[in-house]
This record gives C-alpha cells, structure tokens and sequence, in this order.
C-alpha cells in the first residue's frame, strides 16, 4: 500500500523553499530599492550647485529633512503595520518613492527639492518595520537568519547602485532631470512587480485564518499599544542601531577625505574605502545569515565582530599604517560590521514582544536614522577642525558602545528564556 505524494516532508519542503525564496527575493527588492532612494539626491549635488548655484550647506539639509521625516515616519509607522498589515504599507511607500522622483525630475528650486526629500523619506519610513513583519510572519524559521542576511545585502547593494544610477545616467544624458524620472520609474516598476506578488507578501493570512476559528470561553487581556516600550531591551536595540549607525555615518562621509590629509593619498584612491567597506559588509551579511541558526548567544558573535571592526579602525587612526594597507585594513573592518548583521535583526525579534513586531522594529531602527542625522555634523566638526584622526578613533569607540547595548539586550533575553523554561522543566 502507498502512501500519498502529497503528505510526506520531503514533498513539502521544495514547495516551501519556493515559497520562503520568492518572498525574501521581494523583501530584498523592495529593500534595495529603499536604500537607494537615500540617495536619490546626493550623487546630483555637483550639477543642483552648478544650476541652481545652491551651497553644499544648503543641500545638506535635503539629506537632514530626508533623515528626520524617515526617522520620525519609521517609529509611527510600526504602528500602523501591527494595525493595517505590512503590504499597504510597503504598496503606499513605494508609491511615495515615485512621487519623490517625478517631484525632483521637475523641481524649478529649493521648494521642490525639499519636497522631493519629503517624499523619499517618507517612503523610507515604514521599510524597516514592513520588511520584518512580512519575513518574520511569511519565512520558515530554519531560513529566517538567511532571510535577514539577504535583507542586509540587498540594502548595501541599493546604496551602492544608487551613484552610479543616478551620476551614470546624468552623464550619458547631461540631465539630471532625466535620471531623476529614471529613478521614479524604478520605483514604479518595483511596486508594479510587488503587487503582481502580493500572495507571497501577504502578513495578515494568520489573522484571516484565526478569525475563523470559534471565539475562546475568556478572551485574553488586551495590552495597551504603547506598553512595549516599557520594556528596557527596545531602548537598547535603538541605542545599539543608533550607536552603530553612527560609525557607519562617520565611514561612508568622512573617511576617504580623513584619510587623504592623514595619509596623502588622492581622492580617487581613498574613495575606494567607502566601496571596499560595503562590500566587505555585504559579504559578511552572507557569512552571518548561516551564523544565526547555529548560535544560541546571538551578543557573543556581535560583540565579536563589532570589536573586531572597531580595532581595525582605531589601527587605521593611528596613522602607524602604510597607506595602501590603511586602506585595506579601513575597507575590511566593514566585514565584521556585515557578520553582526544578520545576529543583531534576530537579537531584536528574540527581543520583540509577540504582536508588537511591526511597532518594535519601528522604534529601534528609527535609532538609525538618528544616528545618520546627527553623526555628520559632529564628524563634519572633526573634519574641519582637521582632526582627522578622530574620526577613526570616534568610528571605533561608537562601534564599542553598541556592543554594551547589544550584551545588555543579549543578556536580557537570555534570562527570560530561561525563565520561561523553568516552569516546565
């Protein structure tokens, strides 16, 4: 007698390989293309000064206004994903992104730059709390760490995309204008591609489902909307993200100018910092996805890997180093930055109460966007006041304080674990 095809393991497990690969594919297209509206605007800085005769102060603001409305929109929009669900959410801030676009491609001044800013940050605000529900709610658990590592990568490729899209096509065309509505147009085309799949990023299917179930003797107590940050552990995911944001600010701005008056390296030279940073960081995101599954004290690789990088580039400070290998020893501290990954999304779900996800991962990487908002003026500081040095040794030092955040955090989980296996055991 046969058994049916249907019912074994081993029939069922390609169909859920396809179905955790197609919706982290998605999640890290729309991810990508979030890290790339960061910079919509900042690679066209050179041709706004020369049409429009605008400052680099000036513009400094369109990334601040960015930073701040995503900042703020990022924390209140994890509200609204636990209450709505995460795909409207992601469709609506998509679309924000291609507003954002055609607004720059007609700007006639300073107003519609702001605006376009407005829009982008607006549509980076909900990515981080949307692209974490739909994972956490969609991905089985055995692929979960791989789900976050592509999660990571994709971001890092959408922030190295974003000059060469942007300067490329200005160039080719002599129309910043021209890339500007390209860069619309990729927004559009991923939302067209994300609505044509909105099965595989469907969060809310486990509601549906319970809904249908008969209603329970006793409802369970409601907690209040706002009681998850009572809990210490978010304020130390959002220090930990603030922390290391900081670092990540200081090294993507000012690294490669630091590095020039310190080593007198050209320009064309140092800018590969930044280039060898993030693909270090990307290749240790793909290291640190198999990583998650295979460690219980998630701190312990963060740790590890932060201090590794926060060494390498107090070394780099020093100036001890030849030149060329202070630019290889700066690129490679991006590879522990890029192993922690993966580790410090899982550490913040372990740390997420149970229906606050959407709201949790809101309020801790708003910490991000604070920290690239505030970093640049204190870096920028050092940098004019030629203390080249301590952008290294500040870089280095942010990297120690989100490890303190992350074993405190790490620390906290772990004893509630174990809290909650007493009583069985």
């Amino acid at each position: 007698m046969t058994r049916p095809a249907s019912t074994t393991p081993q029939n069922q497990a390609p169909e859920t390989l396809r179905s955790d690969a197609r919706t982290i594919g998605l999640i890290g297209l729309a991810h990508g293309s979030s890290h790339f509206f960061h910079l919509l605007l900042p690679p066209l800085f050179p041709w706004l000064i020369k049409d429009f005769g605008y400052s680099y102060s000036e513009l400094s603001v369109l990334v601040s206004l960015f930073f701040i409305v995503s900042g703020t929109g990022q924390a209140l929009a994890g509200f609204a994903v636990d209450r709505f669900g995460a795909r409207p959410i992601l469709f609506a801030a998509l679309g924000s992104f291609t507003v954002a676009g055609l607004i720059a491609s007609t700007a006639q001044g300073y107003a519609m730059l702001l605006a376009a800013s407005f829009f982008a940050g607006l549509g980076n605000a909900p990515f981080h709390p949307v692209d974490f529900t739909i994972l956490n709610k969609r991905v089985s658990q055995q692929r979960i760490g791989h789900a976050f590592s592509v999660h990571g990568l994709s971001g890092n490729i959408g922030w190295a995309l974003a000059p060469v899209f942007m300067a490329g096509i200005t160039t080719a065309t002599g129309s910043w204008r021209t890339a500007c509505f390209c860069g619309a147009m990729w927004a559009l085309v991923v939302l067209v591609i994300m609505v044509l799949n909105r099965d595989a990023l469907d969060d809310r299917a486990d509601a549906i489902k319970a809904a249908d179930k008969p209603a329970v003797a006793v409802a369970a107590p409601q907690e209040h909307p706002m009681a998850f940050m009572k809990l210490p552990s978010v304020w130390l995911c959002f220090s930990f993200f603030f922390w290391s944001t900081c670092a990540l600010s200081a090294i993507q701005t000012f690294a490669s100018p630091a590095m020039q008056s310190m080593y007198g390296l050209p320009l064309s030279v140092t800018a590969l910092i930044v280039t060898g940073y993030m693909l270090c960081g990307a290749a240790g995101m793909v290291v640190g996805g198999f990583l998650v599954g295979r460690v219980k004290r998630l701190e312990s690789v963060i740790s590890i890997c932060m201090l590794g990088s926060g060494l390498l580039l107090f070394i780099v400070g020093t100036g001890w180093l030849p030149a060329m290998v202070a630019v290889v020893v700066a690129s490679l501290a991006g590879l522990g930055t890029g192993l922690a990954g993966p580790s410090r999304d899982m550490l913040i779900k372990r740390a997420a109460p149970p229906g606050a996800t959407g709201r949790v991962y809101g309020t801790v990487y708003s910490g991000l966007d604070l920290g690239f908002c505030l970093a640049a003026p204190v870096f920028g500081y050092m940098l004019d006041h030629q203390m080249n040095n301590a952008v290294f040794y500040g870089s280095a030092i942010a990297l120690v304080l989100s490890v303190v955040s992350a074993v405190i955090v790490g620390d906290g989980v772990s004893k509630k674990s174990k809290a909650a296996l007493a009583p069985a055991a």
